[in-house]
């Protein structure tokens, strides 16, 4: 039987620029995730109405960045200002960056991140370097579902 999934794969490329505050843990890479990455989430989802200016409470923003050894992953809220930061928390601001985007599902991300390599790939894109952007992935937060709408952000150059 062929399961639906909520999953478009719609490629894209999209312009953000994004004022975050929340949380952020390290661990070793790989063999530390996806566990490190699903606790902070779970931490801050328990924090987030801490947040003040939040955007949308029900968006969390996780950009992450990873090497070899380690990687270091955030829960976020996309805010209208960085000021009155909770105990524990920091603000982040991204400049405005081009990405390739995908819309996935929390069960379909490793597929997600196939499809947008490729895609990226096939059209010519390469990935930014981490020095100058975070890849984000974004998490639309529903109660009571099994499934909810994932869409990944790969900061790219032509």
């Amino acid at each position: 039987m062929i399961q639906n999934s909520i999953a478009t794969f719609k490629c894209e490329v999209v312009q953000k620029k994004l004022q975050l505050v929340g949380q952020s843990a390290t661990g070793n890479f790989p063999q530390s995730f996806p566990e490190v990455a699903m606790t902070v989430q779970q931490d801050f989802e328990n924090r987030r109405d801490e947040v003040r200016n939040a955007v949308n409470r029900d968006v969390i923003y996780s950009p992450y960045l990873a090497n070899s050894l380690v990687a270091t992953y955030f829960a976020c809220l996309e805010v209208k200002e960085c000021n009155d930061i909770p105990k524990g928390m920091m603000a982040l601001t991204t400049p405005l960056t081009t990405y390739a985007k995908i819309s996935c599902s929390n069960k379909t991300i490793n597929k997600g991140y196939e499809k947008i390599f490729s895609w990226m790939k096939y059209n010519g894109y390469r990935q930014e370097r981490l020095e100058k952007a975070f890849p984000i992935e974004v998490f639309y937060y529903e109660d009571n579902v099994e499934e909810e709408v994932v869409e990944l952000l790969i900061p790219i150059v032509e």
